[in-house]
Parts: structure tokens; C-alpha cells; sequence
């Protein structure tokens, strides 16, 4: 079943490795081993050739994991943790799914699912098949890498037979059935390798490890902790390392930090940091113990730092307490590093967890912090990969036998200040498309499904990257016809949803390359468009359509219309076109020549446009000839406050007057009254007025509940823009608004917690008032027409209910996007004249830049002010992202004969149903119940419900999908299963049959 993991024997284990590794070119579908070159450093009587590797946790608790994360250059493994609770007794105590890595990390699992004796079993195997790799495909040194148990979390179950049995067993496996088998196997099966034989074999070293971390649940006695240690010092004579937990730094600064840096909805409570161990107590223990080991001959430290405790508030798992590690953790633990390093003198070993990755790992190793280990950042996109880049990162680096207190010390003077281990201001919108995963052919760019006009971004991010501009421009145009206007001002909804910024915040950049292929492909592409003029459909020959409004959406539709082959003409009622971008939105967002490009290409097509006329009623223009018409107005009418008393300025209307040059008198005291973009631009732009010293905006919710784009906000706020919280205008004189208080309680239906009154006032200094809080439609048009409209007085859709009578843009959604004004003139240049917008569709895909692609997995761009690519992930050609993030490699990608692309098989017997796939899958699905699911016995078959097949004796498969079960002949096309079912079945059985059970 899912959640039980079969551990596999070594024979199963290293015909995978070496039949993967000879048809694949890979190892667990890591593609990028490291190979080492350099020496090694002593530890612990023993040698690591790199520094670093992954922490005790889900990465560590099977032999596939460890042998993943040595073959991509990890060398330091701190195992998972073993404990008297294990097998079903533990399982049943950790709720599934039990880990959410999205931003910072939370888990409710704890020690090892498996029993103690299946745990000292999967090490030992991957002990034996790190040694035969490392000599087989020159990875390294075989004897450059190092196994730390890792063992809680109370004495009396430490000294229990099974953990001791473990202990002993780590310290001389050749006792053991176990080892028996590794070594049978290696020796029957000399002939499968170049490198081995049987002298090497013979003499790889029984000791699996000379080291133990000390892992103890919370609230464990300072005089406990101690006793482990010592007994693990004196009685087994293991050199020791106790793992400290954040609480150590106390219950204050925990708070203050984490609200510092974003981390403020993050909820615990002090219980922890009264009942864990103390620095007062911690000290003179690590005093002690130091004088302990040095008295016998062994290394001892402080591992840093455990997971931090805190509670379920959101529905992140299943659970009351959960554990968080990662980012929001790094800033603890090394404070709690720097406080320890200057305590002792930089003597105290400190091995290090706690949110390290590839932007500091550097600083953490020069400071003299090692060996560091890893879960978090191997659970996100490119997985185990991450530790290739790790690897080169530290290659030749110099390790000091101190800890560099200085160093130590700005370095965390760094991250309490720096952006990286900020929180944006505002919630991550979902990344999750709105579509259930498919059993078959996932593959996908979900940027695209997040984009309201379904951009070919894969395709032309290619083409950018390869310095194909005007290539790529084409590609935008065929589906926008506001390339600049959009590469300056979308609030690109595609990167929530873009794969890449997983690894880095801005992720592909989508919207600065799409204003690169603008700005330099421009002129070769509207030159082209010119000479060959419009495609003349057929279904557009008859159309003579009047487009009222020379704005975003009425340019995006005219374009659309007359490249089609309709004859279009613009009716705008100032006398230039361009609308909200040309008017309203400041020059210092985007510049008038962009906007200039844009008309220009809209016009290309021929276009007509009579400027200064104001259409007042849609009948005119019926009498005029037109076949049909288009209403573009926007959504000019003002909103309104509604202040009791005073006087209110309209956003547009000062936005307009300050773009025109036009004077105004402000005062020295400007609020924006709002929170949307609009009011950014208003904020920004009095901020600039001449003889105003102060704008505030006031808003009744907080700024995690603005509407405003997260970089519109920072921007403000920047500008030295100051933000008035919960609170809402009453009236305004003698220069000061007044306001009453508000206070959050429960959602609306926009999700946002609802703003209540307290009947508490307070004032605010205004010389001026702007609202900013949603403009209107003017109806007039529509009421002619005979169009409803709701009580908002919006259409029903582009296509009005009147029969040729359409409406695009704000007029049709009330103020929205730019992007969503296009997504209308698609919608209107579709039902109207048949148009059809996937020429560029299948250029999504790049099979030929498969390698490429995947080369970029796995590494994190540290300088991505100076990388000028988009290091787009091609999620259309290959994701694979739930095989990338699960640490059992339970996901496999499958090469099918017949088929396009790569299929994604779900192995069941390597799954515990984590859950983590189910975070980074772009679909709203889980690959750990809804992909195609090799089963490896009948029982777990039965005791699972996933769509799946499992081999028989005679040849035949069991297959079992929505529409049943039955027995099929997969060689047979007409057994009846669908066909990409059953040439994935075949291809598993003819290609990969390493993963069958053995």
C-alpha cells in the first residue's frame, strides 16, 4: 500500500543502479553525478571529500536516498534517526501527508518509518553501493565519505537491545545477514563492472560509522541530555554531537526576529522555550562534555539546529504540531551559531542544518562551520540535483579546524537585513493550475495556463534566450497585441505559476523578456506585418466592425480583427490613442514611445481611426454600415469614498491632470485612499509633486490583503510612501481626515478577512484626499443598446446578449488588467470572425533542447541581476518535477516507445505518501495517487486504490483504471487497454525492468 515503503534487496538495488546508469545515463534520475577531483578532510578518524550532505530526515531513510545524494557529490550523511518506536507503531503516529516545502518547510514526521533492523539493513546497503560506485564510475574516493548515526531520544531507549544492537551493528556490520548479502552479491556479480573486483570488495571496511547525533524529543531534561551523551562517549565510544534546538535562543528574540523578516504568521507560544533545554544549563554542559572526549580520544560538537515546533493554523498538515525548517529557519540558527561560536571562543565543533543551500553555503563553510547538511532545499524543484551545484560551490574552498566568530557574526548580521530570507509582503498567489492531474501526459507550461491570453511563453523565452528577438516577438504577437505595454505593465499572473521560481523569487523573468523581444525585435516584425498584410479568413471577408474606445482593448481587437481580414474602424474621443496606458499611468512605468510601438503595430493591418469623436449611441454607427460593434470605453466614471464631510480628488483625474503637466495644489499632505495598483501610481506620483512633504495611503485592511501587485507596493513603500493600516476614512477638514480604527475578522467572499469597525477614531494630516477605490462604467452606451448589465454595470461577457454588440476591457470587467483586456479582444476576434490564435502553439515543446533543459535543473542562479536568460525550465517539453522532489524516487520518468514525451510512473513500494510531489505538481493533483502506479505484490495492489498494474506470472498484467480491472496482454494493441496505458506497461517491462520487484 502507499504509505508502507518495501525497502529493496541489494541485488534489486544494484541492477537498478547499474541498468539505469548504462541505458539512461543516470543514477535514481540524478543526471548531473559529481565527480570528485580534489582530496579530502579528516573527520572523525575518517575522510570526506566534500563538506556537506543531507540531514537526518526523509532524505536519509532509504538506501536509494543516500545513494542519490552521494552520486550528485554529497559525501557527509547525518542518517535518519533511529528509536526504541519504530515500524507500525511509529507509522501510525505520523499523519500523511506529512511535509509542505513550497516556501519554508514544515513536517510532522519525526525518526525512521521503518523498524530499527530494516533502517541498520537500507544503511548498510547504501554503504556497500556508495563504495562500489565511487570505484566503478570514478567518482571519487571510496573511502571519502562518511555515515553519522543519528539516535533519541531518551537513554532507556538508547540502551534498549534493538537500538544497541543498531549502534554496534554501525560500528562493525560484518556480523550481520546484511552485510553477508552486499558482499555475496558483489562478489557473484564482479563480471558487471570494469573497475571492481575482488580484492576491493574484500576489503571494504565493516566500520559504517564512527559518529552519532544525539537527537532528543522537546522538553527533554538538561540531565538526560547529558546522560545520552555521555554513555554514547564512554560506553560506546562514539564521537558525539548533541543537536540543539532554536529554543535555546529564547521565546523574544524568536518572535521578534521571524516578525522582523515577514515570519509574523508563523504561531507558537513560549511552551517550548520554557521546557527545552536552557543556555544556562547548555553551557557549562558543553563544557563538560568537551573535557569528556578530549579525556577519550573523540571529537565532540553541537549540531545546529533541530526543526523549530510550531502550530497548525492553516491547514498546512494534518496535524496540531508541526516542525519548520528552511529559510524562516536560517536566520535562528545562526544567531543561536554566532552566540555559541563567541561563547566558546570559535572551540566548539559546529555542524550545521538549518536552511543552508547554495547562497550560503560558501559563508557558512569559510566561517568554519562544517560538515552542513540539508533536507529542505533537496525536498524543492531539482531535488537531489541541488547538491551538484553545492559540490562545485565548495570545490577547493579552504576548511578551517575553528569556527570564525567574526565571520559568524556578520553573517548574521547579513541575514537579519538582507532579502533573502525576507517574506514578500503579500501571500504567494496559488501555483497550482485549475485541472486535475492526467493518469498519462502531464507534461506542461502551467505559466501559460496562468496567463489570461495563454502566451507561447516556452516558445518565445527560447527564442529571447538564443538572441532570436524577432522570432520571438512573433511568437508574442500572435496571441498579444501589446507586447510593450504588457512588458512594462502586466502584472505577469504566469510567474505565480512559473516552475522556476521555485528557485529563485523572480523566477523566468517572463515579463522582461517579453519587452526585450519588443524592444529589439520591433522594426523587422512590423515591417513584415505590413508587406503581407492580413490572412483574409473567410469568416471575416463581410465584417465591418467599429471598435468605440482607442485604448488597450479596443487597439488589441482592432488588431486582431484586421489581421483576420475584417475592416475595422476605431472611434476614440480624445485625440490620441493609447487609453489608460497613454493618459493615467505615470511616465516613469512605462515610456510614451513603448506605447507608440504598440498603436503602430495595431495599426498595421490598416486599421482606420477617427480621433475626437465621442460615439454616444451604438445605433449610429449600425446606420453608418458597420456589421458589428465593439465597445472598448474602459472605466472612466469615479468612484467614490463617500467621506461625510470634504472634499475628494478622482485617482484618474489627477493621474490625467499630472500626466498633462497641468498645475495642482496638494499641499504638503497627500493620502490615497485605496490600495489597488492605481493607488501605487497616485502614491508615487504625489510623492514627486512639487511642494507635497508627505502621502500616506489609508486602507481598512492590511497590506498583506492589498490588492496591489507585490512589486507596485514595495516600490511605494521604497519611495519613503507611508501605509496607513486598518483604517477607514470618515470625513476630512481643516487638513486632517478622520478615521476610524478597523480590525480584521472573518473572510468575505474575495477570501479577505473582512474589515469591522471599533468605533475608535483617530486622524490623519491631509491637505488632500485621492480616491483610488475602483472606477466605474459608464452605462450610457449599453442602456442605448439594450444591454443588460449588473448592479457592477457589467455585460454578460464579450458577447453582450445583443446580437453584434460586443464589449472588451474595464467596460466589460470593470478595471482590470491590461492582459485581460487583450484576453477579451481574443474572445471577441474569435466568436466574431473565427480566429484562431495556435500558430505557435506546438513551439512550446523543444525536444531539441531536451539536454539544455535539463541542465538547468537543479541550479540555483546566484546572480540573476547579471544572467540576462530567462533559465525557463521548458516545463512543456519536460517537468518531471514530482520525480525531481521525491526523496524515495518513487517517481519515474519512463522513455515509451510511441509516445512523445516521457510518461511518470508512481513505483508504490518506495512511497510513505509524504506528500511532497503533491506540493510541486503544477496540477491541482497528487502524482502519489493519480499517476500510473507499478504495483510490486498483490497485497499492496489491494490495499491501494490508485490506477496501477502489477506483473503476473504467465506474462500478463493486472491493470486496474477507472473503468475497471481485468488482465490484459500488453503486446496485444487490441487487448483493449488505451494505448498509452499499454505502451507505458510494455516499455516498463521491455526497458525498465530494474523496477520490478525482485
Amino acid at each position: 500500500m502507499s504509505d508502507v515503503m518495501r525497502p529493496m534487496p541489494f541485488a534489486q538495488v544494484m541492477d537498478w543502479i547499474l541498468t539505469e546508469h548504462e541505458t539512461q545515463g543516470s543514477i535514481f534520475g540524478v543526471r548531473k553525478a559529481y565527480v570528485h577531483e580534489g582530496g579530502s578532510e579528516p573527520i572523525f578518524e575518517e575522510r570526506i571529500e566534500t563538506p556537506f550532505g543531507p540531514a537526518a530526515g526523509p532524505n536519509t531513510q532509504l538506501t536509494q536516498n543516500i545513494v542519490a545524494s552521494y552520486v550528485a557529490g554529497s559525501r557527509f550523511f547525518e542518517l535518519k534517526t533511529v528509536q526504541i518506536m519504530d515500524g507500525e507503531e511509529l507509522s501510525a503516529c505520523v499523519n500523511k501527508p506529512c511535509i509542505v516545502a513550497e516556501d519554508e518547510c514544515y513536517n510532522c514526521e519525526w525518526s525512521t518509518e521503518l523498524t530499527v533492523p530494516q533502517a541498520f539493513a537500507e544503511y548498510v546497503k547504501a554503504w556497500w553501493a556508495c563504495k562500489l560506485l565511487a570505484r566503478e564510475y570514478g567518482l571519487g574516493d571510496p573511502d571519502g565519505f562518511v555515515f553519522n548515526m543519528s539516535v533519541g531520544y531518551s537513554l532507556e531507549g538508547i540502551k534498549s537491545p534493538k537500538v544497541d544492537a543498531y549502534i554496534e551493528g554501525m560500528k562493525d556490520a560484518s556480523g550481520s545477514e546484511v552485510w553477508a548479502e552486499c558482499r555475496e552479491w558483489a562478489l557473484a556479480n564482479l563480471d558487471r563492472f570494469q573497475n571492481v573486483d575482488a580484492d576491493f570488495v574484500n576489503a571494504v571496511s565493516p566500520v559504517v560509522s564512527r559518529s552519532v547525533t544525539e537527537s532528543t524529543l522537546h522538553g527533554c531534561p538538561p540531565d538526560e541530555i547529558e546522560r545520552i551523551a555521555t554513555y554514547l562517549i564512554t560506553e560506546k565510544g562514539v564521537n558525539t554531537y548533541i543537536k540543539c534546538n532554536p529554543t535555546l535562543l529564547g521565546y523574544d528574540f524568536a518572535r521578534e526576529r521571524l516578525n522582523e523578516l515577514g515570519f509574523d504568521y508563523i504561531a507558537f507560544d513560549d511552551t517550548h522555550f520554557r521546557e527545552d533545554l536552557q543556555w544556562a544549563d547548555a553551557v557549562p554542559m558543553f563544557d563538560r562534555l568537551i573535557e569528556l572526549c578530549d579525556e577519550k580520544g573523540l571529537a565532540f560538537g553541537v549540531k545546529l539546529t533541530n526543526t523549530f515546533p510550531v502550530d497548525v493554523t492553516r491547514g498546512e498538515l494534518p496535524s496540531e504540531e508541526m516542525y519548520m525548517s528552511g529559510r524562516s529557519l536560517f536566520p535562528l540558527t545562526i544567531e543561536l551559531a554566532r552566540r555559541i561560536a563567541a561563547q566558546f571562543d570559535g572551540r566548539l565543533r559546529i555542524s550545521y542544518s538549518g536552511g543552508a543551500d547554495a547562497r550560503n553555503i560558501r559563508e557558512l563553510y569559510a566561517a568554519g562551520i562544517w560538515p552542513i547538511t540539508m533536507a529542505t532545499n533537496v525536498l524543492k524543484p531539482g531535488g537531489y540535483e541541488r547538491f551538484s551545484q553545492i559540490a562545485g560551490l565548495l570545490a577547493g574552498a579552504e576548511r578551517l579546524d575553528y569556527v570564525d566568530v567574526d565571520a559568524v557574526t556578520e553573517l548574521a548580521a547579513r541575514t537579519a537585513s538582507g532579502a533573502d530570507y525576507r517574506k514578500p509582503i503579500k501571500p504567494a498567489k496559488p501555483h497550482k493550475i485549475d485541472a486535475e492531474l492526467p493518469l498519462m501526459s502531464c507534461f506542461t507550461a502551467p505559466c501559460r495556463s496562468g496567463c489570461p491570453i495563454s502566451q507561447d511563453i516556452p516558445a518565445y523565452l527560447s527564442r529571447v534566450d538564443e538572441g532570436k528577438f524577432a522570432e520571438a516577438l512573433r511568437i508574442i504577437v500572435e496571441r498579444n497585441a501589446l507586447p510593450h505595454i504588457t512588458g512594462n505593465l502586466c502584472p505577469h499572473p504566469c510567474g505565480a505559476k512559473c516552475e522556476r521560481s521555485f528557485y529563485e523569487p523572480e523566477g523566468a523573468r517572463i515579463r522582461d523578456h517579453k519587452l526585450t523581444a519588443a524592444h529589439e525585435g520591433f522594426e523587422e516584425v512590423v515591417r513584415e506585418l505590413r508587406a503581407a498584410g492580413p490572412a483574409r479568413l473567410a469568416s471575416a471577408a463581410d465584417k465591418n466592425v467599429a471598435v468605440i474606445g482607442g485604448g488597450p482593448a479596443g487597439l488589441a481587437t482592432a488588431f486582431f480583427l484586421t489581421r483576420a481580414g475584417a475592416k475595422v474602424t476605431i472611434f476614440e474621443r480624445t485625440e490620441s490613442l493609447g487609453g489608460i496606458a497613454r493618459h493615467v499611468i505615470p511616465e516613469f512605468r512605462i515610456p510614451g514611445e513603448d506605447i507608440d510601438r504598440d498603436v503602430a503595430l495595431c495599426l498595421a493591418f490598416g486599421a482606420q481611426v477617427r480621433m475626437g469623436r465621442e460615439v454616444r449611441r451604438v445605433s449610429d454607427l449600425f446606420d453608418e454600415g458597420f456589421t458589428d460593434v465593439v465597445v472598448a470605453t474602459g472605466a472612466w466614471a469615479p468612484g467614490h469614498v463617500g467621506l461625510k464631510m470634504g472634499e475628494e480628488i478622482d485617482v484618474l483625474e489627477f493621474l490625467e491632470a499630472a500626466k498633462a503637466g497641468e498645475p495642482m495644489e496638494l499641499g504638503t499632505d497627500v493620502v490615497i485612499v485605496g490600495a489597488g495598483n492605481t493607488a501605487m501610481d497616485a502614491a508615487r506620483v504625489a510623492k514627486r509633486a512639487e511642494g507635497v512633504e508627505n502621502v500616506r495611503i489609508v486602507y481598512r485592511r492590511t497590506k498583506k490583503e492589498m490588492p496591489a501587485d507585490e512589486e507596485e507596493l514595495q516600490l511605494a513603500l521604497e519611495e519613503g510612501i507611508e501605509l496607513c493600516e486598518l483604517l477607514a476614512p470618515i470625513g476630512v477638514a481643516d487638513g486632517r481626515l478622520a478615521c476610524e480604527v478597523m480590525r480584521l475578522g472573518e473572510p468575505d467572499e474575495s477570501g479577505r478577512r473582512r474589515p469591522e469597525g471599533t468605533g475608535e477614531t483617530v486622524d490623519v494630516p491631509a491637505t488632500a484626499v485621492i480616491c483610488a477605490v475602483g472606477e466605474q462604467i459608464e452605462s450610457g452606451l449599453y442602456e442605448g443598446a439594450g444591454v443588460e448589465v449588473d448592479r457592477r454595470g457589467r455585460p454578460a461577457g464579450t458577447a453582450t446578449g445583443v446580437d453584434h454588440v460586443w464589449a472588451a476591457g474595464d467596460c466589460r470587467r470593470g478595471p482590470a488588467t491590461f492582459v485581460e483586456a487583450i484576453a477579451d479582444a481574443q474572445a471577441v476576434a474569435r466568436d466574431l470572425a473565427g480566429v484562431d490564435f495556435n500558430a505557435y502553439a506546438e513551439k512550446n515543446v523543444r525536444a531539441d533542447k531536451l539536454d539544455a533543459i535539463m541542465g538547468r535543473k537543479g541550479t540555483i542562479c546566484l546572480d540573476a541581476a547579471s544572467d540576462a536568460t530567462s533559465r525557463c525550465l521548458g516545463c512543456a517539453t519536460v517537468c518531471e518535477v514530482c520525480c525531481d522532489v521525491c526523496p524515495n524516487r518513487a517517481n519515474v520518468a519512463i522513455k515509451v516507445p510511441g509516445l512523445a514525451q516521457q510518461q511518470v510512473v508512481h513505483v508504490d513500494g518506495m512511497c510513505n505518501e509524504c506528500g511532497n510531489c503533491a506540493v510541486f505538481c503544477p496540477w491541482s493533483g497528487r502524482p502519489y495517487k493519480d499517476k500510473l502506479t507499478l504495483f510490486w505484490s498483490a497485497g499492496d495492489m489491494d490495499a491501494s486504490e490508485n490506477r496501477g498494474f502489477l506483473p503476473q506470472a504467465d506474462g500478463t498484467f493486472r491493470v486496474r483504471l477507472a473503468s475497471g480491472e481485468g488482465l490484459y496482454d500488453v503486446d496485444d494493441a487490441a487487448c483493449g487497454l488505451p494505448e498509452d496505458v499499454r505502451l507505458t506497461i510494455r516499455a516498463v517491462r521491455d526497458d525498465y525492468g530494474y523496477l520490478l520487484a525482485k
